[in-house]
């Protein structure tokens, strides 16, 4: 995902928005999620290595999410693809597809997130350290962990014949973190960033089965906020109050932060654009550094310590709250 300069003028702006004290809200029934589960399948695929594009620990990251879908009870598709890179060469794309429900049944609820792991440190302030591959425990496999913590619940309904299980698909998006790096000299394409997703939403035919999405990125730092991202708001405005209305009401307040936020081109910002499907993103935002996100982002420092279990849970909450 990037940021533009522009977006980050605007974050001058939206940064006075939502300021006034939260008002008491009623809870919320608490839905069933382990955060002790998600982090283990967080570790496991951070103990596989980055998941770099056209890599071992790429491919075997594939089939392990492909076998765990299909072990929760999803119909389980990979789309292929190609889509040109930064430089303009192809890139071999691979997204992984859980279906819950049939396929073409209406109201389909899409949840989402990337599995590759960037290939270049890019935000490394020593040059010789940028060439080494993300990590990626929280930029890409936080996400992952918790849709498949979603899913494992899912099959536990799917095992009781009274209970209702609303028609889903669980995507893992290829390429997402494939963007221009920064030391590249030449000249910047455009739409570099979230080939998966790019993919996913240009081939869709069904587009209009699904009543909306929600795309998780970044979201197991011990101190993460996610404010409400612009184009979610935009695209998918409804849903984000929904949404943070359920977080507050589970106690999750401190998390899902009443502020708005700049634009960032995520996965989400392709299924609106491209598919029309109302997807909003939850993602971590920081002013820490530059960037506009975390210090750790894009470099070395994105592993296991990044992950914390209250903020999972809480992301996990709240997701299954709306479903």
């Amino acid at each position: 995902m990037r940021i533009s300069i522009a977006s980050l003028l605007l974050a001058l702006v939206c940064a006075t928005a939502g300021c006034s004290s939260p008002k008491r809200t009623q809870a919320i029934a608490r839905p069933e999620f382990s955060a002790d589960s998600a982090y283990q399948y967080i570790e496991r695929q951070v103990n596989m290595g980055p998941r770099v594009p056209d890599t071992r620990a790429h491919t075997e990251c594939l089939l392990y999410l492909m076998q765990q879908l299909e072990r929760f009870g999803a119909v389980v598709e990979c789309q292929h693809g190609t889509m040109p890179d930064y430089d303009g060469k192809d890139q071999h794309v691979i997204n992984i597809i859980g279906h819950y429900g049939e396929p073409a049944q209406k109201g389909r609820i899409l949840l989402a997130a990337h599995y590759d792991s960037r290939p270049w440190c890019d935000e490394e302030d020593d040059y010789d350290y940028r060439f080494m591959a993300v990590p990626g425990a929280n930029d890409g496999a936080s996400g992952v962990g918790v849709l498949l913590e979603i899913a494992r619940q899912l099959g536990r309904s799917l095992e009781d014949s009274t209970a209702k299980v609303k028609p889903m698909d669980i995507v893992f998006f290829d390429c997402e973190d494939m963007g221009t790096p920064s030391f590249y000299t030449g000249q910047e394409r455009q739409d570099t960033w979230c080939l998966g997703s790019q993919l996913w939403a240009g081939e869709l035919l069904n587009a209009k089965d699904y009543q909306f999405g929600i795309v998780l990125d970044m979201v197991g730092a011990p101190d993460a906020t996610f404010p409400k991202e612009y184009y979610s708001v935009q695209y998918a405005g409804n849903y984000v109050e929904k949404l943070w209305k359920n977080a507050a009401r589970l106690g999750h307040g401190r998390y899902f932060v009443q502020k708005d936020a700049y634009p960032v081109t995520d996965d989400h910002f392709y299924v609106n654009q491209k598919a029309g499907i109302p997807t909003l993103d939850i993602i971590h935002y920081s002013s820490q550094g530059g960037t506009g996100f975390p210090l750790w982002w894009h470099t070395r420092k994105d592993d296991m310590r990044n992950i914390n279990k209250p903020t999972l849970q809480a992301v996990g909450e709240t997701v299954m709250s709306i479903l």
